[in-house]
């Protein structure tokens, strides 16, 4: 398939018939014959190629200018031929200016159309190379005639510049590495290069690139197929996978360093274990229905198959790998060795005769220089946790600052709530391929030229019904009303409705007649290909199928109409009196982008139903469960509504997005809920500060990560990473801002309210006190009280 734009001169017009010459004579070399356009072609009642109508229009203008005849001219959108014939070029003449009585003054662009047959898989293959010759020639006739743009398009070309994505977005993925690398590194460390943890946030990372390499290896020994929606796995894997190892380094932050290290590990392991090993459920419970038999569609359907199995490893490398790399790190604290160089740090005696650079890289605090209530800060020197601590959960929860959080969040909402609003399904092929690609100038070049009719649509009856039925003529004509009827059926039924021979005509008159119309009547010739007979034992002859062609006048945005168009002529064709059939081969698009969207949505809607229902028995609270869908709609919320004000359609793309986007929130957001919903006595502020301090520093290394390994990701030529940044930056932002502004400031204020209980003394538990006196040598008295409880 090729567009060709041109303006309509007669020098130009030769150039399609020019081009169409070079294309039938391509040759496909095999042992013994080559095959050309001729061979493998579809072929039409007579046996020959069916080829574009507009060929035969461009050839008789050619000819009749060769004869210097002036009486013909070509119409648009129907032109007349010299045989009689009435062809349809609407979507074959692109940029048309008219002069009265439809005649073309000049047209913009041409667009040529080859159809190839699929047989067997030898015809299958020279197909294949006969499509690849044909871009090839294409190319080289544009060379040739380079005042003129040609964009060749065949069928493997959508897949083709599908896969290019994964080419294009090799080094911009390797800059994301690093970046992601540099950052764990720089959250995991502090200025104590004994409580320091660089190796960990390095251990993490490999955690994470394990499990999805895993997952990667299992897909390829089973048969999957990749393709470039995998460059979302990574992203998926990074999101969960940085969240449960920044919490279990945050619990162990909170142990204390006089433990053994046995016991800090299972400290942190209560502590962190559980909640991850719910999100993680959560994660393989809304991937694991993604890909079910549920999704018809093989691209999300092994997306979903590969983030299922990488976070099933990333969940057991997390308890084993990265558990044993915490263990190991503890000892090397414990043993007063640095977290680099796992060299034995000196004492500070000892330190203060060497240089202020040696000084610098071993800077430590040992426990014998600290108090018990300073060794409860030991970790206030890393960067973070200071920042939160000190100076960020104060002024988060002041009551000045919280008017302005609350206008900051309404503002939020009606932004969300006009985006919302303006919500558009996206169609467009160009959405999910790489930029300057074949793809995306082909349909460029579609929107411009030939967007003002739809493709032709065959309208197929496919029952025996009473032609010569006057009602049954104005049922057929008014489900095709509004279209612009390009078959010689509906032709032939208005020229016997003139006639007036249709009403009460005999059956047996009327089909005869049809017939000898055949035979008489050369405007009809082509009926015979709309229409088919069925003859009797008794001679009688019996129409049991015909078809006529549509085609619907459209404006610029055609995709939303056809999609439109689709939908109603299909409930036309469930409820008429009528049975036919509808169909264009932009309706496989339309079925496979309707699909894209239902089928993720559904399985979403399944799997939050389960998720409820699953959670409501393993939560200590059901508060829990109410605080976190509601935080869950308000991001779900502002991310549908910025995407579609940041020119995101929604797509398949954007839709697994926005399911992955429920499972990130609940994975940052559900920690801070949970400390704060269980929490006991004081206020409510003071709980919002301790989730914060708790927590917070887990969720604030995890986001700095993840944002600097999405960065790269918006330089990358593609539609296709272009929606995945936009989207996945929008989840991550939103829940940042619910989980460090919102929450904090609606917990102050909201249910549950924290209430003072005394407790109430048990006998039982009395305190009794123990006087022992003690004399020395001087009969000095000395009274030691002992308390026992």
């Amino acid at each position: 398939m090729k567009v060709e734009e041109l303006e309509y001169r007669p020098s130009r017009a030769e150039l399609p018939p020019m081009l169409h010459a070079a294309v039938t004579r391509i040759q496909v070399p095999r042992p013994g014959f080559n095959y050309t356009f001729a061979h493998i072609c579809v072929l039409n009642n007579d046996k020959t190629c069916i080829v574009d109508d507009i060929v035969h229009v461009l050839e008789e203008l050619k000819n009749a200018r060769a004869t210097n005849r002036t009486n013909f001219a070509i119409t648009y959108p129907i032109t007349h031929l010299k045989d009689g014939r009435a062809v349809y070029n609407g979507h074959q003449l692109g940029g048309v200016t008219v002069h009265s009585k439809d005649r073309v003054k000049s047209a913009e662009a041409v667009q040529l159309t080859y159809y190839l047959q699929s047989i067997n898989s030898l015809n299958d293959m020279v197909a294949e190379r006969w499509e690849s010759s044909f871009c090839d020639t294409v190319r080289l006739f544009q060379k040739s005639n380079s005042k003129v743009k040609m964009y060749p398009y065949t069928s493997t070309s959508l897949r083709e510049d599908f896969q290019k994505t994964s080419r294009v977005s090799e080094r911009y993925l390797v800059t994301s590495l690093i970046l992601v690398v540099t950052m764990a590194i720089l959250c995991c460390s502090m200025q104590d290069c004994v409580r320091s943890k660089p190796w960990l946030g390095l251990l993490g990372l490999v955690t994470i690139s394990l499990a999805t390499l895993t997952a990667a290896g299992i897909i390829n020994l089973t048969g999957g197929k990749y393709n470039s929606t995998f460059l979302g796995v990574p992203f998926v894997m990074l999101g969960h996978g940085l969240s449960g190892t920044f919490e279990m380094l945050s619990s162990w932050r909170k142990t204390r360093e006089d433990q053994h290290v046995k016991e800090r590990t299972a400290a942190v392991y209560a502590d962190s274990m559980l909640s991850f090993s719910l999100t993680t459920a959560m994660y393989l419970v809304t991937f694991g229905i993604g890909a079910s038999p549920f999704t018809n569609i093989e691209a999300a359907r092994i997306f979903c198959c590969d983030s299922c199995i990488a976070i099933f490893f990333n969940y057991l490398y997390v308890l084993s790998f990265y558990g044993s790399s915490l263990v190991f790190t503890g000892y090397i604290e414990n043993n007063y060795q640095h977290s680099i160089f796992c060299r034995k740090v000196p004492k500070p005696e000892v330190l203060q005769e060497k240089p202020a650079w040696y000084r610098f890289l071993l800077t430590a605090r040992f426990s014998e220089e600290t108090t018990d209530a300073e060794e409860a800060n030991t970790y206030e020197s890393h960067l973070l946790v200071c920042f939160l601590k000190r100076y960020y959960c104060d002024w988060i929860t002041n009551t000045y600052v919280k008017p302005f959080v609350v206008l900051f969040y309404l503002i939020y909402i009606s932004f969300a709530l006009m985006g919302y609003l303006q919500v558009s399904e996206g169609s467009d092929l160009s959405n999910i391929v790489a930029t300057a690609t074949q793809t995306i100038e082909y349909t460029t070049a579609q929107q411009k030229y030939f967007s003002n009719y739809s493709p032709v649509i065959g309208f197929y009856i496919y029952e025996s019904i009473e032609y010569w039925n006057a009602s049954v003529q104005e049922d057929v004509l008014e489900y095709t009303k509004g279209f612009v009827r390009i078959s010689w059926f509906e032709s032939y039924l208005n020229y016997l409705r003139k006639l007036n021979v249709s009403t009460g005509l005999p059956k047996k008159n009327f089909t005869d007649m049809l017939r000898n119309s055949f035979l008489k009547a050369p405007q009809f010739s082509q009926f015979q290909e709309d229409i088919i007979f069925s003859k009797k034992y008794n001679d009688e002859v019996d129409v049991v199928a015909s078809r006529m062609f549509l085609v619907a006048k459209t404006m610029d945005s055609n995709r939303e109409e056809l999609y439109d168009l689709l939908e109603t002529l299909r409930r036309l064709s469930v409820t008429s009196k009528v049975k036919f059939i509808v169909f264009n081969p932009s309706f496989v698009y339309m079925d496979r982008y309707a699909s894209s969207l239902g089928a993720p949505l559904h399985n979403a809607c399944i799997s939050a139903l389960f998720l409820l229902f699953f959670s409501a028995f393993l939560v200590a609270d059901s508060l829990i469960n109410v605080w976190i869908t509601l935080t869950v709609v308000s991001v779900e919320f502002g991310v549908i509504g910025f995407m579609t004000l940041w020119k995101v359609e929604l797509d398949c793309i954007s839709v697994l997005c926005l399911i992955y986007g429920i499972n990130y929130t609940i994975d940052n957001c559900a920690p801070l809920l949970s400390t704060f919903v269980l929490g006991k006595d004081f206020t409510r502020t003071k709980w919002v500060k301790n989730a914060l301090e708790v927590h917070g520093v887990a969720i604030l290394q995890s986001y700095l990560c993840y944002i600097v390994g999405l960065i790269p990701l918006a330089a990358v030529p593609s539609n296709l990473t272009c929606t995945l940044f936009r989207c996945l930056f929008l989840i991550a932002f939103v829940t940042f801002f619910h989980c460090f502004a919102i929450l904090p400031v609606i917990l102050t204020f909201l249910p549950p309210s924290k209430k003072k209980r005394k407790e109430k003394k048990n006998p039982e538990n009395r305190e009794e006190i123990e006087c022992v006196e003690m004399v020395d040598i001087d009969s000095t008295r000395v009274v030691d009280q002992i308390t026992t409880v």
